[in-house]
């Protein structure tokens, strides 16, 4: 009985070891380079303020490694990247280096903080860009690998080592610089898909070629990444994967250099809708997708295309009668996954005027806005009171661009007080607003080129400046003619880039908010850049406009 009893036991711990070894070897780990390879998208910089509260999105999403920036590349990135690191709970900060000690110099300052991170470096290995970009010989590149890998080293167990431009690398010489890069230290090696070249089943090869070629890869952790250049992005990552790969470098909405990367969403959903294929797990809560993708979307100025897979406006949506029928009978018959799993709603509540404060309130539960303060949900309940009053139904959408708008910090510098437009034809188009400035009712009238030129010049004209103006974007939030316009507006200055946001019913009142957001936005960025002579330009600027 005893010696029954004990093997049971004994076969039973087996059995578990077994699962567990199993478990970790289905295990993919998540990589995101939102706030990095993400930011190199034209367009896309992101204050410090909007990457804390990316990474405090990410960190509850699950992301294993969060590579909050380039150390060395500016102030702002090390910046980013130290005050990231502080943050994070469950996610590991990495910072990404050239092949140079000053670069994971840097990176370690940044990082040295946190209780763990990761120094990311990497160098070119491709014939092409080895002689253009680097103008070093194959042997030059090896050198580096064992001096920088190894140095690397010394501040951190967790080195990851990429070989950029690594799908037009020669087969032979990238297997020797991954063995190479592994005995120097490496616990992670990269293969950066650089200029989105690759395709699935060539990706695919390269990763076996790896696994089979390279004496110690057993050491090593094997990452993707890939960009998006043919639309690959996501087929070639996954290709890696099933090719023993256990790492995907990704971002959120697929943004990065030129067509962007492999998008986090669509990979964590396609492995687990298709886990029958991709027998592979990871560690994102997926009903926080759609969260973390509102949230990048609004500290970019980039809209989701509608029919962006998992998180685009039509994702869930059912136009066709036919497709409605289905829907109705079985929703499986033209949804291959819930929409609550990736944390939307299935059907928009309708509401309207009449809705009081405590409906609201429960509203914002339900769409994910859990931990507003008073003051934002009072701020968000009046315009939604105002949008009631203009549209016959209020949909959730315009719930949320409501929140999304009141959660925007303004500082008190500039606020928009009244706004008068004459447009049409025969008439030049001009603008009457009133501003409050410093504390101080300002007016004006100004003729332009249409009317949101208008306003533009009128706000130039209470609040003399000189920006560079990137962006005007418009896109209606709901379908109708009653629909809220939610306007987003870049602006540039010395070098330094704002996005303002704002949503209304009038594309034009929306257009001055957003104006008005960036150039506040903007004043509080010379404040922090610059904050032994803020006070001193600020009574300038005064002074300006009395006249002083």
């Amino acid at each position: 009985m005893t010696n029954y009893f004990t093997f049971s036991l004994r076969d039973c711990n087996i059995i578990h070891k077994k699962k567990a070894k199993m478990s970790e070897k289905n295990r993919v780990y998540i990589f995101d380079t939102t706030m990095r390879d993400g930011e190199q998208s034209p367009g896309a910089s992101m204050s410090l303020e909007e990457k804390i509260q990316i990474s405090r999105v990410f960190d509850e999403l699950g992301v294993d490694i969060i590579e909050a920036g380039f150390p060395i590349a500016s102030p702002g990135d090390f910046e980013a990247v130290t005050e990231v690191s502080k943050i994070l709970k469950n996610s590991i900060p990495a910072g990404l280096s050239r092949h140079t000690k000053k670069d994971i110099d840097a990176c370690y300052e940044a990082l040295k903080s946190a209780k763990r991170f990761r120094i990311h470096t990497f160098i070119s290995t491709s014939p092409l860009h080895m002689k253009h970009k680097l103008n070093k010989s194959p042997e030059d590149v090896i050198e580096s690998i064992k001096e920088h890998v190894t140095y690397a080293r010394k501040f951190t167990d967790d080195v990851e080592w990429s070989c950029e431009d690594g799908t037009r690398t020669n087969m032979d010489f990238m297997c020797k610089t991954v063995e190479l890069a592994i005995k120097c230290g490496a616990k992670t090696i990269n293969i950066p898909d650089t200029v989105g070249y690759s395709v699935p089943s060539e990706f695919k090869k390269i990763i076996e070629t790896l696994i089979n070629k390279v004496p110690n890869i057993d050491k090593a952790i094997l990452s993707t990444h890939c960009h998006n250049d043919l639309g690959l992005a996501v087929a070639n990552s996954l290709a890696g994967v099933t090719a023993g790969a256990r790492q995907i470098e990704c971002t959120i909405n697929g943004i990065g250099e030129r067509a962007g990367n492999a998008a986090l969403e669509e990979i964590v959903m396609a492995m687990k809708t298709r886990n029958d294929l991709m027998p592979f797990k990871t560690g994102i809560n997926t009903k926080l997708l759609s969260k973390a993708s509102k949230v990048v979307s609004n500290a970019t100025g980039f809209p989701v295309q509608f029919n962006k897979a998992i998180v685009g406006k039509n994702a869930f949506a059912h136009e066709s009668g036919i497709h409605q029928d289905g829907m109705l009978k079985n929703r499986n018959t033209y949804e291959i996954m819930t929409p609550e799993s990736v944390g939307v709603k299935q059907t928009s509540l309708v509401m309207g005027k009449h809705s009081g404060r405590h409906a609201f309130k429960d509203k914002l539960t339900d769409l994910g806005y859990k931990d507003l303060t008073d003051d934002v949900v009072q701020t968000a309940f009046g315009k939604f009171k105002i949008l009631a009053d203009k549209k016959k139904h209020v949909y959730d959408e315009d719930i949320a661009a409501l929140v999304d708008d009141s959660l925007i910090k303004e500082d008190n510098v500039i606020i928009l007080k009244s706004l008068k437009v004459f447009a049409g034809t025969g008439e030049p188009q001009k603008a009457d607003m009133t501003l409050e400035v410093y504390g101080e009712i300002k007016n004006a009238s100004e003729i332009g080129d249409g009317p949101v030129d208008a306003i533009f010049k009128c706000i130039k004209k209470l609040y003399p400046h000189d920006v560079n103006l990137q962006l005007y974007q418009v896109h209606a939030v709901t379908e109708g003619t009653d629909a809220q316009a939610t306007v987003s507006v870049r602006i540039e200055e010395n070098g330094k880039t704002t996005v303002g946001q704002a949503a209304d019913t009038d594309t034009l009142v929306a257009s001055a908010n957003a104006y008005l957001n960036a150039l506040n936005k903007m004043i509080i960025k010379r404040k922090k850049t610059a904050p032994d002579g803020y006070q001193k330009q600020k009574t300038q600027q005064q002074n300006k406009m009395k006249g002083i």
